[in-house]
Protein backbone atom coordinates (compact mmCIF):
# COMPACT_ATOMS: atom_id res chain seq x y z
CA UNK A 1 0.00 0.00 0.00
CA UNK A 2 1.09 3.33 -0.79
CA UNK A 3 1.16 6.43 1.51
CA UNK A 4 1.68 10.11 1.23
CA UNK A 5 3.37 11.40 3.88
CA UNK A 6 3.19 15.47 4.20
CA UNK A 7 5.51 16.51 6.84
CA UNK A 8 8.39 19.30 6.65
CA UNK A 9 9.86 19.11 9.78
CA UNK A 10 13.04 17.03 8.66
CA UNK A 11 13.94 14.54 11.67
CA UNK A 12 10.13 13.62 12.10
CA UNK A 13 9.38 13.52 8.29
CA UNK A 14 12.59 11.04 7.91
CA UNK A 15 11.64 9.02 10.72
CA UNK A 16 8.34 8.74 9.87
CA UNK A 17 9.04 7.46 6.44
CA UNK A 18 11.90 4.72 7.64
CA UNK A 19 9.23 3.28 9.87
CA UNK A 20 6.80 3.47 7.16
CA UNK A 21 9.03 1.29 5.09
CA UNK A 22 9.86 -0.87 8.06
CA UNK A 23 6.30 -1.59 8.25
CA UNK A 24 5.70 -2.68 4.34
CA UNK A 25 4.16 0.28 3.45
CA UNK A 26 5.66 2.80 -0.18
CA UNK A 27 6.36 5.76 1.06
CA UNK A 28 6.56 9.18 -0.67
CA UNK A 29 7.37 12.34 1.50
CA UNK A 30 6.42 15.80 0.23
CA UNK A 31 7.39 19.01 2.72
CA UNK A 32 4.62 22.01 1.85
CA UNK A 33 0.98 21.73 0.64
CA UNK A 34 1.44 22.98 -2.73
CA UNK A 35 3.34 19.41 -3.49
CA UNK A 36 1.15 17.77 -1.04
CA UNK A 37 -1.86 18.72 -3.69
CA UNK A 38 0.73 18.14 -6.21
CA UNK A 39 1.96 14.43 -5.83
CA UNK A 40 -1.91 13.49 -4.83
CA UNK A 41 -3.36 14.33 -8.29
CA UNK A 42 -0.33 12.51 -9.59
CA UNK A 43 -0.49 9.33 -8.17
CA UNK A 44 -3.05 6.89 -6.45
CA UNK A 45 -2.33 6.72 -2.59
CA UNK A 46 -3.86 4.47 -0.37
CA UNK A 47 -3.58 6.53 2.85
CA UNK A 48 -2.57 10.22 3.12
CA UNK A 49 -0.40 11.67 6.69
CA UNK A 50 -0.70 15.48 6.47
CA UNK A 51 1.00 17.78 9.19
CA UNK A 52 -1.05 21.33 9.59
CA UNK A 53 1.92 23.97 10.14
CA UNK A 54 3.41 23.26 6.40
CA UNK A 55 4.80 26.51 3.98
CA UNK A 56 3.28 27.61 1.61
CA UNK A 57 -0.33 26.29 2.08
CA UNK A 58 -1.79 25.55 5.69
CA UNK A 59 -2.43 21.59 6.05
CA UNK A 60 -6.31 22.46 6.43
CA UNK A 61 -6.66 23.92 3.11
CA UNK A 62 -4.68 20.52 1.67
CA UNK A 63 -7.31 18.56 3.65
CA UNK A 64 -10.05 20.89 2.19
CA UNK A 65 -8.34 20.52 -1.78
CA UNK A 66 -8.59 16.72 -1.36
CA UNK A 67 -11.73 16.63 -0.29
CA UNK A 68 -13.42 18.91 -3.03
CA UNK A 69 -12.03 16.43 -5.59
CA UNK A 70 -14.30 13.93 -3.71
CA UNK A 71 -11.83 12.05 -3.15
CA UNK A 72 -12.38 9.45 -0.05
CA UNK A 73 -9.10 8.39 0.42
CA UNK A 74 -8.13 7.99 4.76
CA UNK A 75 -6.40 11.37 5.91
CA UNK A 76 -4.44 11.27 9.45
CA UNK A 77 -3.14 14.85 10.52
CA UNK A 78 -0.30 13.93 12.74
CA UNK A 79 -0.04 17.79 14.27
CA UNK A 80 1.37 19.75 16.97
CA UNK A 81 -1.63 21.75 17.10
CA UNK A 82 -3.61 20.44 20.54
CA UNK A 83 -6.56 22.76 20.59
CA UNK A 84 -9.66 21.95 20.68
CA UNK A 85 -11.25 23.96 17.55
CA UNK A 86 -8.15 22.59 15.84
CA UNK A 87 -9.66 19.01 16.05
CA UNK A 88 -12.63 19.93 15.37
CA UNK A 89 -11.60 21.82 12.35
CA UNK A 90 -9.68 18.90 11.27
CA UNK A 91 -11.88 15.94 11.60
CA UNK A 92 -14.56 18.11 10.48
CA UNK A 93 -12.95 19.28 7.55
CA UNK A 94 -12.76 15.84 6.77
CA UNK A 95 -9.83 13.72 8.23
CA UNK A 96 -10.31 10.58 9.55
CA UNK A 97 -8.17 10.79 12.45
CA UNK A 98 -5.83 13.43 14.37
CA UNK A 99 -3.20 12.38 16.53
CA UNK A 100 -1.04 14.89 18.51
CA UNK A 101 2.97 14.92 18.29
CA UNK A 102 5.19 13.79 20.13
CA UNK A 103 3.42 10.37 19.20
CA UNK A 104 4.42 6.69 19.43
CA UNK A 105 5.06 5.12 16.04
CA UNK A 106 3.37 2.12 17.22
CA UNK A 107 0.18 4.04 17.67
CA UNK A 108 0.78 5.57 14.12
CA UNK A 109 1.00 2.61 12.86
CA UNK A 110 -2.05 1.31 14.66
CA UNK A 111 -4.15 4.30 13.52
CA UNK A 112 -3.08 3.52 9.68
CA UNK A 113 -4.33 -0.42 9.94
CA UNK A 114 -7.48 0.85 11.70
CA UNK A 115 -8.16 3.74 8.92
CA UNK A 116 -7.32 1.23 6.06
CA UNK A 117 -9.60 -1.26 7.60
CA UNK A 118 -12.52 1.26 7.40
CA UNK A 119 -11.62 2.30 3.72
CA UNK A 120 -12.03 -1.38 2.30
CA UNK A 121 -15.34 -1.78 4.53
CA UNK A 122 -14.19 -4.14 6.73
CA UNK A 123 -14.21 -4.62 10.66
CA UNK A 124 -11.66 -7.37 10.98
CA UNK A 125 -8.12 -6.51 11.81
CA UNK A 126 -7.09 -9.49 9.33
CA UNK A 127 -7.20 -9.97 5.58
CA UNK A 128 -8.66 -13.27 4.07
CA UNK A 129 -10.45 -14.58 1.58
CA UNK A 130 -11.45 -17.46 3.74
CA UNK A 131 -7.79 -19.48 2.50
CA UNK A 132 -5.30 -17.33 3.23
CA UNK A 133 -5.27 -15.29 6.37
CA UNK A 134 -2.79 -12.14 6.56
CA UNK A 135 -2.02 -10.34 9.95
CA UNK A 136 -1.21 -6.72 9.21
CA UNK A 137 0.26 -6.44 13.39
CA UNK A 138 2.40 -9.63 12.71
CA UNK A 139 2.62 -9.74 9.27
CA UNK A 140 2.50 -13.27 9.37
CA UNK A 141 -0.17 -15.34 6.62
CA UNK A 142 -1.51 -18.86 7.41
CA UNK A 143 -3.22 -21.26 4.88
CA UNK A 144 -6.06 -22.42 6.78
CA UNK A 145 -5.32 -24.18 10.16
CA UNK A 146 -1.40 -23.89 9.11
CA UNK A 147 0.66 -22.75 11.55
CA UNK A 148 1.39 -18.80 10.62
CA UNK A 149 4.30 -18.24 8.14
CA UNK A 150 6.50 -14.76 8.20
CA UNK A 151 6.73 -12.58 5.54
CA UNK A 152 9.88 -10.18 3.76
CA UNK A 153 8.12 -6.85 4.15
CA UNK A 154 8.00 -6.92 -0.02
CA UNK A 155 6.41 -10.34 0.32
CA UNK A 156 3.95 -8.91 2.69
CA UNK A 157 3.31 -5.92 0.85
CA UNK A 158 2.64 -7.44 -2.43
CA UNK A 159 0.18 -10.13 -1.04
CA UNK A 160 -1.43 -7.31 1.18
CA UNK A 161 -2.06 -5.85 -2.38
CA UNK A 162 -3.93 -8.57 -3.81
CA UNK A 163 -5.94 -9.54 -0.47
CA UNK A 164 -7.25 -6.18 0.16
CA UNK A 165 -9.01 -7.21 -2.72
CA UNK A 166 -10.46 -10.91 -3.33
CA UNK A 167 -11.20 -11.96 -6.96
CA UNK A 168 -9.84 -8.01 -8.15
CA UNK A 169 -6.85 -8.40 -11.01
CA UNK A 170 -3.96 -6.22 -10.22
CA UNK A 171 -1.24 -5.87 -13.06
CA UNK A 172 2.40 -5.73 -12.51
CA UNK A 173 2.13 -1.58 -12.46
CA UNK A 174 -0.04 -1.54 -10.17
CA UNK A 175 1.75 -4.16 -8.08
CA UNK A 176 4.95 -2.13 -8.10
CA UNK A 177 2.83 1.08 -7.21
CA UNK A 178 1.61 -0.52 -3.77
CA UNK A 179 5.28 -1.61 -2.66
CA UNK A 180 8.22 0.66 -4.07
CA UNK A 181 8.13 4.48 -3.10
CA UNK A 182 9.72 7.47 -5.11
CA UNK A 183 13.28 6.51 -5.81
CA UNK A 184 13.49 2.60 -5.18
CA UNK A 185 14.86 1.05 -8.07
CA UNK A 186 12.36 -2.01 -9.51
CA UNK A 187 13.83 -4.74 -11.07
CA UNK A 188 11.77 -5.73 -14.22
CA UNK A 189 10.95 -9.04 -12.60
CA UNK A 190 10.76 -8.11 -9.15
CA UNK A 191 6.91 -8.88 -8.84
CA UNK A 192 7.38 -11.99 -10.94
CA UNK A 193 9.86 -13.19 -7.85
CA UNK A 194 8.33 -12.51 -5.07
CA UNK A 195 5.41 -14.32 -6.35
CA UNK A 196 7.22 -16.97 -7.10
CA UNK A 197 8.88 -16.92 -3.20
CA UNK A 198 5.11 -16.49 -2.34
CA UNK A 199 3.87 -19.51 -3.97
CA UNK A 200 6.93 -21.58 -2.55
CA UNK A 201 5.43 -20.69 0.98
CA UNK A 202 2.09 -20.67 0.67
CA UNK A 203 1.66 -23.46 -2.17
CA UNK A 204 0.84 -22.67 -6.05
CA UNK A 205 -2.60 -22.13 -6.28
CA UNK A 206 -2.94 -19.23 -4.00
CA UNK A 207 -1.92 -16.61 -6.12
CA UNK A 208 -3.76 -16.85 -9.70
CA UNK A 209 -1.95 -15.55 -12.87
CA UNK A 210 -4.27 -14.08 -15.56
CA UNK A 211 -2.45 -14.14 -18.66
CA UNK A 212 -1.36 -11.10 -20.34
CA UNK A 213 -3.25 -9.16 -17.49
CA UNK A 214 -2.36 -9.61 -13.65
CA UNK A 215 -2.41 -11.43 -10.94
CA UNK A 216 -4.98 -11.82 -8.37
CA UNK A 217 -6.63 -14.04 -5.09
CA UNK A 218 -9.82 -15.82 -5.25
CA UNK A 219 -12.53 -14.70 -3.53
CA UNK A 220 -13.95 -16.34 -0.84
CA UNK A 221 -11.10 -18.86 -1.21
Amino acid sequence: MRILLVEDDPMIGEAVRAALKDASYAADRVTDGALALTAFAAQRYDLILLDLGLPGRDGLDVLAGIRAKGSAVPVIIITARDGLDDRLRGLDGGADDYILKPFEMAELLARIRVAIRRQVGSAAPVLSNGIVSLDPATREVAVGECTPIPLSNREFSLLRALLVRPGAILSRSELEDRIYGWGEEVESNAVEVLIHSLRRKLGSTVIKNVRGVGWMVSRNG
